[in-house]
Parts: structure tokens; sequence; C-alpha cells
């Protein structure tokens, strides 16, 4: 997926005399296992090479630093791609319809009740196995199959803020791999704005709009103040959003931040696979694993798995050339078509978001876009980009929806009630400053 995956240089600031030697032997070892997959080989910088990468970087008792590469993505278009692959392949896919149900036939899970929340009408789906991929809600779906199952997840949230590019100009991120608390944090260059995280909070149990809690946003702040010339302060913020990790790991163990981050495979005495942990970095291998068992499971014919050469949907070797429409890859050219057959489709939603409005009805008609939310929050990242600015661009969003979705002018009218709800999480309240 070369139109949405980059490689992109972090920095290891050194401050102590002990850091150059000691992450150095570890940036070695990761070289070594990523063998002929890395972006490119770590390297130790001078204190002057170290402010050439990053010029904002904070100069007293600094000594140099450690280079190494990882790879960048844009995660709202990655999830899209994997689900617009999946259809190119011949999958059916269905946009808000929850499980309400799982159906067994002679003790076995064989198919699901699903909920029509636009028709309002429940639906029997039957199927050979069934596959448990939802994430955080991964134990909510167990236990409708056997509801004595025991918890398996340990969620735990992560919060960043969004600050602006002035805080980060250079090509290159900042790592810092051990903070006071033993956290990880980063400041990294995203979407021509600055992310700066992240928190690891274990919290009771999932949740559709996590939120970022006061401390969290001050230890962000703060930290990331001893890393920069210029402190950034509330003010500075565009956005603050929290995701959940759904972990697996033991319910004795308080410590999420040392759960593996590996995925694990269960299966009930229903037959029920359920597929859990993992990240993003690691999708298809959790997809070969989950699909290979299914299909022994439903005793379905053998076949190679062909992930390892599969491109994702939208596949463009010098996608870049697509300036801002680069994500969309292949799809790039239709795209900018639909924008200049639309009377204002190349026009900005906002003149500090990226996106036009050609992209809100292609959300609508290529990727299942249903709402504002969908449009400003899944399919483009205005949303985490800029809260402020994404509530300005809502009541454009709804009105493009409503003709092309045949609505009327009070579903308009509630989607923007509805989103300007949300977007307010988004933004720091004024406990945080």
């Amino acid at each position: 997926a070369p139109h949405l995956v980059s490689d992109i240089p972090f920095v290891v600031p050194n401050y102590d005399w002990w850091e150059a030697p000691f992450y150095g032997i570890g940036l070695r070892l990761y070289d070594v296992l990523a063998g002929r997959h890395g972006f490119g080989a770590s390297r130790h910088l001078s204190r002057e090479e170290t402010l050439a990468e990053l010029p904002t970087l904070e100069t007293e008792g600094l000594r140099g630093g450690i280079l190494y590469y990882d790879g960048q993505f844009d995660d709202a278009r990655l999830a899209i791609c994997l689900a617009r692959t999946a259809a190119d392949l011949g999958a059916t896919l269905v946009n808000y319809a929850p499980v309400r149900a799982i159906l067994r036939s002679e003790g076995l899970a064989r198919g699901v009740r699903i909920a029509d929340l636009e028709g309002g009408d429940e639906i029997d789906v039957e199927a050979k196995v069934v596959v448990n991929a939802t994430g955080i809600w991964s134990d909510s779906v167990r236990q409708l199959d056997d509801p004595d199952a025991s918890p398996m997840m340990r969620p735990s949230q992560g919060v960043h803020v969004v600050l602006p590019r002035r805080f980060l100009p250079g090509d290159g991120a900042i790592m810092v791999p051990h903070t006071d608390d033993g956290r990880v944090l980063f400041a990294i260059p995203w979407h021509d704005r600055v992310v700066v995280g992240t928190t690891d909070t274990p919290v009771n149990g999932p949740s559709l709009e996590p939120r970022a809690q006061d401390e969290e946003i001050e230890f962000l702040l703060s930290h990331a103040a001893r890393y920069l010339t210029e402190d950034p302060g509330p003010d500075d913020v565009s956005s603050v959003f929290a995701g959940i990790r759904p972990l697996v790991g033991d319910p004795e163990n308080a410590d999420s931040a040392a759960i593996s981050r590996d995925h694990t495979l269960h299966i009930s005495d229903s037959c029920l696979v359920t597929i859990a942990g993992g990240k993003w970095t690691t999708v298809r291998k959790m997809a070969q694993d989950t699909v290979d068992q299914a299909a022994l499971l439903g005793q379905l014919e053998e076949r190679p798995c062909v992930t390892h050469e599969l491109n994702l949907h939208g596949y463009h070797s010098d996608a870049q050339r697509y300036g801002e429409l680069a994500p969309y890859g292949a799809d790039a050219v239709e795209l900018r078509d639909l924008s200049l057959a639309l009377p204002a489709g190349a026009e900005r939603l906002h003149e500090a978001l990226p996106y036009i409005e050609a992209e809100v009805i292609w959300a609508a008609r290529m990727e299942m876009a249903r709402t504002v939310e969908d449009v400003l929050a899944r399919r483009t990242r205005a949303l985490l980009l800029d809260a402020a600015a994404s509530l300005e661009a809502a009541p454009r969003v709804a009105s493009l929806l409503m003709e092309e979705l045949g609505r009327d002018p009070e579903w308009a009218v509630q989607q923007v009630a509805a989103y300007t709800e949300l977007a307010q999480g988004y933004r720091i309240s004024s406990s945080s400053r």
C-alpha cells in the first residue's frame, strides 16, 4: 500500500551520557530484526546533526541523538482500503448493522442476527463459520455466544494532542523511549500538524467515544515542553483525541504497558472464532491466521494464502503526484474528475483543512459514508486535525450529504447538532486551560 505508507525518520535525543550507547544497541537490534524490510539503517547523530533534523528541539544539555526509520500511514484511509479490497475480492460489506445475537445450529455458531439501524429490520445471516473481529468489543460478542464467557480484553486508553506544524517544522519525529513514569513519548509530523502522544491508561471497558482526562493532557503538554524550544499550552491544541487499545491480557496484571501487543486466537465451545489484540502493522498476519483457522473449522477447501503478494485497493507506486489526494492512490484520478464535474467540487470544506467538497460525495458514493461524523472523522481526519474547523465545516458537509443521500433538511439539522455534541469532546475543556 505505497499510496498510504511512507517512511519517516525518528530521532531519539540524548541528554544523558548513557542514552547513546543504550538506545544505540537497541536500535541496531531493531535493524537486524527488520532485515531487508527495514526503511533504513539507524545511526548516531552529533549535536549539530540532531538539531538539523529537529530545529525546534530543546538545546540545553543536548549531547546528540540516534536516528532510525519507521513507517507512517493514514489509519482512516487504510481502514477504508482494507474494506474496499475485501469488496473487490467478493466480500459483501454492511454498515450500521450491529450484531444482536449469535445463531446456533446443533450447538455450533452458524450465523448472526444483525439489526439494520436505518431500515429498522433484523436480519438473520447464516454461515459455516462466524469470526468475531471486533477489537475492544470482542468480549461483548463472546458473551452473546456464551453469557458466562470470562473477559479476555484488557483495554488501555491512549491520548494524543494535535499541535500546529511550527512546533516541529522539520521532516523528522521525536521519540523518547522512557519518560519519568516509564511511558513512551513521541511528537510526529502528520497531515501538516504535529501529533504528540501517547498515554497508556487502563480503562474499565470499551467506549464508543473515549474521552481524554485532564491529567493525560497535562502529562503530554508538560513532557512535550521538555523537548521543544516553544512550550505548547492548551491554547495551541487544535484537537485532542483518545483511542482504546484492544489488548489481551491477564486480569490480575494491572500494568497495561507491560502487556504484549501480539494477537490471540480464541475458539469457543460453539466454534466462534475470536481474533483479538494485535495492531495495524500485523493486520495481514492476523487475517491469515484467522482465515486459516476458520477454513479448518468450516471444512472449507484448502487454498494458499495470497496476502503476501496482494496490493490493497488504490495501489499506486507514485501517488504523491496527486498532491493532497495521494491517499486515494489510483482512485485519485476518478476523484479529481468528480471534483471538476461538481459545481464546487474542488473547493475546500474549510481553509484550515486539506479536504474538498468532492471528497464528501465520494465518501457517500464509494465508501459507505452515511453521516457527517462518517465523513469528518472516519473517511477524512478533519475532526482529529482541527476540531473547531471541522465544526465550521459540518453544515456544508450535512448539506452535501442531504442532497446525495436524498435526506430532508430536518435530517441535516439533526446531523449538525449530533456532530457538534461529538466534536466538543475533541476540544480542550476550560478546566484544562
